[in-house]
Parts: structure tokens; C-alpha cells; sequence
């Protein structure tokens, strides 16, 4: 299992990539900004993860800003793709 807690702005794509190659069965993201969870979520489900689950935590009550937990489960083999994103064989 990885738990991560990337800054405001989210994962590079050289993240994720690495985050992908490290083949953990679980993944639990812990997100201070849902936008940007988004499109890294995206990027693990391409790879052969499943969200399995989100929970919004409001750590701040008296703010507007919100943590998001997102549980992430591998399904079946990973998608490799190379540096440029192309899938390899």
C-alpha cells in the first residue's frame, strides 16, 4: 500500500508514472484540492486501477477547503506505457 499527500497543484505525470510502476495493490490519495485529484485519478484508473472510493473531510470547518480521501485498488495487470505515454507491449 502507497498513501500519498501530493502539494496543492496535484502529481506531475512523473509522479504518477512512478507512482504506477511501483505496482502497490492499494493506493490511498489524500488530496487538498479535488481538481487536481481528478486528473491523477484519471491517470491511475488508465493504468488498471479502480476508484473505489472518495470521502470528503472537512478539517477546516470555518474555511471553504476540503481534504479528499480516494481509495485506489489494482483490478488486473497494469498498462505499461513508456515516457511519452505511447503503450508498450
Amino acid at each position: 500500500m502507497i498513501t500519498i499527500d501530493p502539494p496543492r497543484a496535484g502529481l506531475s505525470a512523473k509522479i504518477v508514472r512512478r507512482l504506477i510502476e511501483c505496482e502497490a495493490r492499494r493506493i490511498v490519495y489524500i488530496s487538498c484540492n479535488p481538481t487536481t485529484l481528478a486528473p491523477n485519478a484519471a491517470q491511475l484508473v488508465e493504468a488498471g486501477y479502480k476508484l473505489n472510493r472518495v470521502r470528503p473531510v472537512d478539517m477546516f470547518p470555518q474555511t471553504p477547503h476540503i481534504e479528499c480521501v480516494a481509495q485506489f485498488d489494482l483490478v488486473g495487470p497494469l498498462v505499461k506505457r513508456d515516457r511519452d505515454g505511447n503503450i508498450r507491449e
